[in-house]
């Protein structure tokens, strides 16, 4: 999804709570991963594999600059004769810890497997976040998560219908690849606003044609 769908997107959403809960949570992301200049750990199910996000966060963080942005991608099951960038599995998390993010990304259970594997990156200092269906196990071990809407069960339209998980994640990664605000500008010692001031002050006048 470019940019351009990205921005209809937000139009069509304005009004609701996805454009400023995506934003809040890329804003989360960002604070999580930049301190430490990167250490981002993207990992799904065992019956759902991101690697749609993944290669979006791998965008946005070439296109804004940012590039602890860029996750590794973590995999239940590696296919023989995998790229090195995807062949990283489950192990990789035992060796998470502080200074190091773990975005989870999966619209169902994530299972007892995984979970245990959360809760022990957690315990090691890692920053947790979730980004699914909305599974209160691993809400309970997030440091931040976002629930992707469910539709409604009587079939209303509380939700536009095509707001799901997949939509959600691009919201997300779009939002945390835009500009951040510009840096506060330095105090300058006395000395120097003084000496500014006196060159200005001094300057001749332009001349007069």
């Amino acid at each position: 999804m470019d940019a351009v769908r990205v921005a209809l997107l937000r139009e069509v959403l304005a009004g609701t709570e996805w454009v400023q809960a995506t934003r809040r949570f890329a804003g989360s992301l960002r604070a999580a991963v930049a301190p430490h200049g990167g250490g981002l750990l993207l990992v799904g199910s065992a019956a759902y594999e991101p690697w749609h996000l993944a290669a979006h966060l791998d965008d946005e963080a070439a296109w804004s600059g940012l590039p602890e942005l860029s996750p590794t991608l973590v995999r239940h099951r590696v296919p023989g004769g995998a790229p090195a960038h995807l062949a990283v599995g489950l192990g990789r998390l035992a060796a998470a810890g502080r200074g190091e993010t773990l975005l989870v990304v999966t619209p169902g259970q994530p299972g007892a497997g995984l979970l245990e594997r959360v809760h022990d990156a957690r315990r090691n200092g890692a920053t947790v976040l979730a980004l699914d269906g909305g599974d209160r196990d691993l809400h309970a071990l997030a440091h931040d998560a976002l629930a992707a809407p469910a539709a409604p069960p009587d079939g209303g339209t509380g939700t536009p219908a095509d707001l799901d998980l997949d939509t959600v994640q691009h919201l997300v990664s779009a939002a945390a690849g835009e500009n951040s605000l510009p840096a506060p500008r330095r105090h300058r010692r006395f000395r120097d606003r003084l000496a500014r001031l006196a060159d200005a002050l001094t300057e001749p006048p332009p001349p007069r044609w």
